[in-house]
């Protein structure tokens, strides 16, 4: 039997629609080995924009997010789902009209899950750990808009297990709005970033220290991967998998940073509002090879969405068998 689910990430910084057409075999292994991506598509549609300054989302991140949802909505009735799933992160967890949104969210024909930091965390760790296959212990640093999840998990009897996992409040869209006042950022700024983050992220290695590697997923960290292999346009399958030196990440910090938005914004690989708060994206993974002390991370271009395809495949299949 054959069918297929719509997932549809509701981030602070970016709103993304995923189709996947599943294939049911006798063992859930098979079945999740089967899994196509038919359909994957996003849009910078900013949601958390000053929902830091102000508590609230702002009426035209609603209305462009709407927008973005109805069209989705469309797409995914054309291919013929199954189900439209949606899950909601930081911003709608955060603002005060978070639960207004969603129920418009709703009335266009989402099933809609507003997720913990928690929950986010193991949606990112079961993604790396069917997407990439790693061969040992490993955690998952998943950069968002409005937060950021460290995930560590293991392997154990070819099963992936999740061994811990936080989530902080901290992402590309607030980090950007409470530090980089200048155009290009002062170093001071930057600085300034850094030592704020530090001390969550020292906080995530207390637990983790043990990890073999670490695996980054965002929209940052593939825009690297991106630039650092002049790969354009984009392409999931050239970048997926693909590991970035230290020193490549610290390379496009400085370079990306001496430049003005304006500038960033010339550059093919890099979406015209992502130059906006990509420079807050990097600091996040260079401060984590830091303090995890690893000199290179590997990048998945999986992420919740496909975490999402694989738990609804798990809790599908253990119904049928209970």
């Amino acid at each position: 039997m054959s069918y297929k689910v719509a997932v549809v990430d509701i981030g602070t910084y970016s709103t993304r629609l995923l189709i996947s057409g599943i294939h049911e075999k006798d063992s859930l292994e098979e079945t999740l080995r089967s899994v196509d991506d038919i359909l994957s598509v996003g849009r910078i549609t900013s949601l958390g924009r000053n929902l830091k300054e102000t508590g609230y989302l702002q009426r035209e991140a609603i209305d462009e997010t709407l927008a973005t949802l109805r069209e989705y909505v469309l797409i995914a009735k054309e291919y013929k789902v199954e189900r439209i799933i949606g899950y909601a992160t930081a911003a709608c967890r955060e603002a005060k009209n978070g639960n207004e949104f969603l129920e418009k969210a709703k009335q266009l024909g989402i099933e809609i899950n507003l997720i913990t930091g928690d929950e986010e965390a193991y949606l990112s760790f079961l993604a790396t750990a069917y997407g990439l296959s790693p061969e040992d212990s490993f955690v998952v640093v998943d950069q968002g808009g409005g937060s950021t999840e460290f995930a560590y998990g293991i392997k154990e009897n070819d099963r992936y297990k999740l061994e811990s996992s936080i989530s902080f409040p901290f992402g590309i869209v607030n980090l950007t709005e409470r530090f980089i006042k200048s155009d290009p950022p002062a170093q001071e700024e930057i600085e300034e970033m850094k030592k704020f983050i530090k001390p969550y992220i020292e906080e995530a290695y207390q637990s983790m220290k043990n990890c073999t590697e670490l695996i980054g997923l965002g929209g940052t960290i593939t825009t690297l991967v991106a630039l650092e292999h002049h790969i354009f346009p984009y392409s999931s399958q050239k970048v997926h998998g693909k590991k970035l030196k230290k020193e490549s990440v610290k390379k496009w910090l400085e370079k990306l940073s001496s430049m003005t938005l304006y500038e960033r914004k010339k550059i093919p690989q890099i979406e015209d509002k992502r130059a906006e708060a990509i420079i807050s994206g990097i600091v996040i993974f260079d401060t984590a090879m830091e303090v995890f002390e690893k000199n290179s991370i590997r990048v998945s271009d999986w992420g919740l969405r496909h975490g999402a395809v694989i738990k609804y495949i798990m809790d599908r299949f253990s119904s049928q068998r209970s």
